[in-house]
């Protein structure tokens, strides 16, 4: 690590996402309070003006110099990353041109956190259909930031204050989850998890309650057979592991008042039999975080939501907590 890269431990990189959609809106937000720690935004300097000028928001920018020691800016200050848009965006309106460079962006926050210039990166809400309408397939940011960085599997886990739920599968169509489900994959998921909730959360015994994929989990196999032949014995394997795990159980039933307590995170088998309840106990004030990375990645928990660009109406506060939760992570994370 070089000197600089170790003054700047606790600098973390932000991609706002799809330039047409809030992103840009909340970093802009985000700028206007005070900041106990450096970060940059890895965008478009123009974008990041034109849209501070459609918000009525004071906006500095400071370029970002890779090998130069960044200290925390004022309000209304932030350091910039400049990565040219490929065509002019117009606030609210999708185009493809543009895919390419919300790619650009999260490749330059990957090899900024793989030199050791950023200790995390937070990201905005990008818009998956618009990126495949240009002919780059992208299911979405974990299984992207997992490419680029070499990994072959990582875990998607979404947080909010007193519930964390992961997946063991993520953006899959329903008919495909059952065949995804398998020992191997659900064993290195719960391995992930674990390791993860111990190094980045301090939990030296981490609470996993386990859902099982199949109505009432399978009632005895009469529903279905994946909690008998898969789940439950991998549970069993890891056990004797020393890992504390709770399951299969019903997915209707593991979130209730005398579970949740207990349970320092949960692991959904897809993505909509656990994040309906997580957005439900803190859509807004929620995080995306994508543990098995060799950095620290979280994001928000919303979209693009292109209505709302350039009106001011954006809530913030995903973000915030987004950039909150990268900071606890990085300092919790050993070394």
């Amino acid at each position: 690590m070089s000197k600089s890269a170790s003054a700047n431990r606790h600098t973390i990189a932000i991609t706002p996402g799809e330039p047409a959609g809030i992103g840009p809106d909340i970093v802009i937000q985000y700028a206007q309070q005070a900041c106990s720690f450096p970060w940059v935004v890895i965008a478009d300097k123009t974008l990041l003006q034109q849209r501070a000028q459609q918000l009525a928001l004071p906006l500095h920018l400071h370029d970002f110099i890779p090998d130069k020691v960044i200290t925390p800016l004022p309000p209304q200050h932030i350091y910039v990353w400049h990565t040219p848009l490929a065509k002019p965006c117009q606030t609210g309106t999708l185009d493809s041109g543009n895919a390419t460079y919300v790619l650009h962006c999260l490749q330059n926050a990957v090899t900024g956190c793989r030199n050791d210039q950023f200790q995390a990166m937070v990201t905005g809400p990008v818009h998956k259909a618009i990126i495949n309408d240009a002919g780059i397939s992208f299911s979405g940011h974990t299984e992207y930031l997992a490419e680029l960085c070499g990994c072959p599997t990582v875990v998607m886990m979404l947080a909010t204050p007193g519930l964390r739920v992961a997946l063991a599968t993520t953006h899959l169509p329903l008919s495909q989850v059952s065949q995804h489900i398998t020992s191997a994959r659900l064993e290195t998921v719960l391995t992930i998890l674990h390791h993860d909730l111990q190094s980045h959360f301090g939990l030296a015994s981490p609470r996993i309650t386990v859902c099982g994929l199949n109505p009432h989990a399978g009632e005895a196999g009469h529903l279905g057979h994946e909690e008998m032949e898969i789940i439950s014995p991998v549970l069993a394997k890891l056990r004797l592991r020393g890992f504390d795990l709770r399951g299969p159980l019903p997915a209707d039933t593991a979130f209730i008042p005398s579970i949740m307590p207990t349970t320092d995170a949960y692991l959904a088998m897809y993505h909509d039999q656990g994040l309906p309840v997580l957005k439900h106990v803190g859509f807004g004030k929620a995080v995306n975080i994508t543990l098995g990375l060799p950095f620290v990645r979280t994001s928000v928990d919303h979209g693009t939501a292109l209505d709302l660009a350039g009106t001011g109406q954006a809530d913030p506060g995903s973000l915030v907590y987004a950039m909150e939760t990268a900071q606890q992570m990085i300092h919790i994370a050993p070394g």
